[in-house]
């Protein structure tokens, strides 16, 4: 048997956490079995579907690197197969017509509230005359389903059955009166038809499970396996919210988290194999299965992922991250963001990333390459260049403009030269020369910072602060 997965998601919003690491684990499952991932579209929601939400599913697949098999499919082009098998199951006697008005259904909900039961469908018309039927009266297509026994449902995750008693289910719509299909009945369908073998999503989906099942088994069909992965809550095990942080793929990504970061968090929260951390792409497929996947709930913890980025950022190529920071520098008006301005980020990149866990930190702390003069020194900066540090810039501005050649080991040298003839600390030296090149009294080494802007820039910024 060929092992194909799906994600399925519904395009009414952005790409949540729980959705992209559903996503994710059936990737990685069916590329380590060296089967088939395949995109589906649910958008039979037709009133809060959106293209804007489409476009944002496939951006954020690609972003994480999880590239699927063939074309995707959209549910809502496929209505005339949904209504097929639903004529199907009425001429095998396994559906019928229901008249009931939304006035009724709510009536029927009250009442069952008032007496204390779910409020459930109570089968009115399931066994009446179809002759009763009134005219010109809209009627849905609901599944007969059983009532006597009980609903089982192997769960790969939990490893156990999962039973429901039959009594405790109602007959669900399969079509609505305007004659589109329930997301119940599609699901099923499309499952059936692109050969889903195994179905692995939140366990917030096993209710629906069950339900799915009994249309499987009303059409004779074999049921795909399931695995119902436990849901991501935040720090404190409350639902995830807007008050825990960042829960889309979209709100990560701006928040500056590397994609390869982000999927080798996601895989570790819920799925574990031994001691393993720092997990790329191959590895993922190579390891990744089923029965490493956890049973709890996971929490989301944002400072791990941060830690994990600065991992991943040290390990990115120069110029990648380079071109990340660029793309943020040019959103702002108070910088120069041209091709000398790149340069030098990627000159100063090695020293930025060791101290940054995220690229909108790595940005900011690479903003001064591009900045303009005079600069707008922060209080700490201010208080490096008064009286002393203005004597330490004069004594080196002639200095460093006859240094040849212009490189990290000549500065360092003439920096420590000329701070043991003044009898100074290396740090009174080049903390204000620090202030003096970024406006602040942080950055990479003051060697390679002044290598990285140049003579020319160096020695202009020298004579700003000096004329401050």
């Amino acid at each position: 048997m060929k092992i194909r997965t799906r994600f399925a998601p519904s395009p009414t919003g952005l790409l949540h956490i729980g959705n992209a690491r559903a996503a994710l684990f059936n990737y990685l499952f069916a590329r380590h079995h060296g089967g088939e991932f395949v995109l589906r579209i649910e958008d039979t929601d037709r009133e809060r579907s959106t293209q804007q939400a489409v476009d944002v599913i496939f951006e954020g697949l690609k972003w994480m690197g999880l590239d699927w098999n063939g074309e995707p499919t959209f549910q809502a082009s496929r209505q005339d197969r949904h209504a097929e098998v639903v004529a199907q199951l009425m001429e095998k006697g396994m559906a019928y017509r229901c008249y009931c008005t939304a006035e009724e259904l709510a009536a029927m909900r009250e009442k069952a509230r008032a007496e204390k039961r779910p409020p459930r469908y109570d089968g009115t018309w399931r066994d009446r005359d179809p002759a009763d039927a009134p005219e010109g009266v809209p009627y849905a297509i609901r599944l007969k389903a059983p009532k006597e026994g009980e609903t089982i449902i192997k769960d790969l995750v939990q490893g156990e059955e999962v039973r429901v008693a039959n009594a405790e289910m109602d007959d669900l719509i399969l079509l609505r009166s305007d004659g589109t299909p329930t997301y119940l009945l599609a699901v099923v369908v499309d499952d059936h038809d692109m050969d889903i073998t195994h179905v692995m999503r939140g366990d917030d989906h096993l209710t629906n499970t069950f339900r799915q099942a009994m249309i499987y088994r009303a059409m004779g069909w074999n049921l795909p396996e399931f695995a119902h992965l436990p849901l991501i809550h935040g720090p404190d095990g409350a639902k995830l919210s807007k008050r825990h942080g960042a829960q889309s793929v979209v709100e990560f990504r701006e928040e500056g988290i590397l994609p390869e970061a982000l999927c080798n968090y996601l895989l570790r929260l819920g799925w574990g194999h031994g001691d393993a951390e720092i997990l790329d792409r191959e590895e993922q497929i190579k390891l990744f299965d089923i029965d490493g996947i956890g049973r709890s709930p996971s929490r989301m913890d944002y400072v791990k992922l941060s830690h994990l980025n600065g991992i991943w950022m040290r390990r990115a190529n120069d110029e990648r991250l380079t071109a990340l920071v660029m793309q943020r520098l040019a959103q702002r008006d108070d910088l120069n963001h041209d091709e000398t301005v790149r340069a030098r980020v990627l000159a100063l990149m090695p020293g930025l990333k060791e101290r940054a866990k995220t690229v909108v930190e790595l940005a900011d702390n690479a903003a001064f390459a591009g900045l303009r003069l005079p600069l707008t020194l922060t209080p700490k900066a201010e208080k490096h260049l008064g009286e002393e540090g203005k004597k330490v810039l004069a004594g080196l501005e002639t200095r460093l403009a006859a240094l040849e050649p212009f490189t990290p080991e000549g500065i360092d040298s003439t920096l420590r030269a000329f701070a043991t003839e003044h009898e100074l600390k290396l740090g009174a030296v080049a903390q204000p020369l620090r202030a003096a090149m970024t406006g602040t009294t942080t950055s990479p080494g003051i060697d390679l910072t002044l290598a990285a802007l140049g003579r020319e820039e160096v020695l202009a910024r020298i004579r700003s602060a000096l004329s401050a």
